[in-house]
């Protein structure tokens, strides 16, 4: 079979869609010897003791079979008494609970229970990668919100409004935000709300940055008044628990969302990873503290790499939750490939271009700093003298256009 044989036989929508901005760069930086990434978010802590040994107990008890469709019950009752703690709203762990394989899952199953072909999804920009593929695959039609750094990149009730058609079906609200550390406050949330009253749009609530959240406490939407019963709140273990390998999140929606969900789950995934969901019950009931000590430590960072991106003269907006930074590289003259490229050839740091998250991200650059304070230091350290390297190549060719100037006079 030749290529056009088989693009005839694959799904168009999967054909068009383009492979992550992310993983391109995280495999370019596997290709270059001593690189220094910073480009993909993941926390550099271990998982706590205490659910790697509740695991461990797990496999030897010989709990190595399938659990319920929906999740180990006494994992569901946990996370329902976690969300009534954290976002002050109950959900039914019998029925309004999904245990996934991550927060990604969670995702994919609130879109495709939701979204029909031709629907149109909206969704706040620069955002994590998934949403619009995962939108597109189902035959929607993605709609940006722009978000702006003199907005704190908040999306604002006048911003949502316009963007507000008859076929509007799903808003996609991810704070705090992947790649610019954004959160949304309650009165933004309820301008928010405001515009969705009396409008049948869902809610998807990524929430899975939730418990690193650096100014004030987390707020989630589903605590306005009347937005619980359109929203499917996901979050999950990966960033809070620094489980990423483990595979583990949740969804909470009303059980007449999750009904749905849960049928696409049975037959996709059957069941999440039972080991993990062992050593998810001990990490909501027992790691609260390793919560706050890593949090603590990542809010140190934070203000590290904050103050050396501003000292080299790349402004950068102060994310107050997640683990991330986005500074502006528009002054560099480069694209946020072109930056990122050379960068990672020149002085093998790997870090992200913004117009991954989005085109609304051209101009940025995303830095994860969920990496040590060694390696934090010596990348700022090789970007200043990058862009060192790039003020004297541009005197150089500003000289050569003077001179090419003189000889045409």
């Amino acid at each position: 079979m030749n290529k056009e044989d088989y693009e005839r036989l694959l799904n168009p929508h999967a054909v068009e869609m383009k492979p992550s901005g992310i993983r391109k760069f995280f495999d370019i930086a596997q290709q270059v010897d001593g690189v220094i990434s910073l480009g993909v978010g993941e926390p550099d802590f271990k998982t706590p003791w205490k659910i790697r040994q509740t695991a461990i107990e797990s496999l030897q008890k010989g709990h190595t079979c399938y659990t319920a469709n929906a999740g180990m019950a006494e994992l569901r009752q946990e996370i329902s008494i976690y969300l009534k703690n954290t976002v002050h709203t109950y959900y039914h762990p019998n029925n309004e609970i999904l245990v996934t394989v991550g927060g990604s899952e969670a995702i994919d199953l609130a879109v495709r229970a939701i979204v029909s072909a031709g629907d149109e999804v909206l969704i706040v920009e620069p955002s994590f990668v998934c949403y619009s593929p995962i939108v597109s695959m189902m035959g929607g039609i993605p709609v940006p919100i722009e978000t702006k750094v003199e907005d704190e990149f908040r999306v604002t009730a006048n911003e949502l409004r316009d963007k507000i058609t008859d076929r509007t079906k799903l808003l996609i609200l991810p704070f705090p935000n992947n790649p610019t550390g954004a959160i949304m406050r309650r009165e933004d949330l309820q301008e928010i709300a405001d515009v969705l009253k009396g409008t049948d749009i869902s809610v998807i609530s990524d929430e899975i940055y939730s418990e690193l959240t650096y100014s004030g406490s987390h707020c989630s939407i589903v605590e306005i008044d009347n937005m619980r019963e359109r929203t499917v709140l996901i979050n999950g273990f990966s960033k809070s628990f620094a489980m990423t390998g483990w595979r583990l999140g949740f969804a909470a929606a009303p059980k007449e969302i999750m009904q749905h969900m849960l049928k696409l789950h049975q037959y996709s995934i059957m069941s999440s990873p039972t080991t993990s969901q062992y050593a998810a019950i001990t990490a909501l009931r027992d790691c609260t503290a390793d919560i706050k000590k890593m949090k603590s430590e990542y809010n140190m960072r934070r203000r590290l790499v904050v103050d050396g991106f501003n000292k080299l003269g790349l402004t950068c907006f102060t994310p107050q939750g997640a683990f991330y930074v986005f500074p502006s590289i528009k002054s560099t003259g480069l694209t946020s490939d072109e930056f990122c490229e050379r960068l990672v050839y020149s002085k093998k740091v790997a870090v992200v271009p913004g117009n991954a998250f989005g085109a609304s991200g051209e101009g940025y650059i995303r830095v994860s700093y969920a990496y040590s304070v060694t390696h934090l230091k010596e990348a700022l350290k090789r970007i200043g003298e990058f862009l060192e390297e790039l003020k004297l190549e541009k005197g150089a060719q500003n000289e050569t256009d003077e001179d090419s100037c003189k000889c045409k006079a």
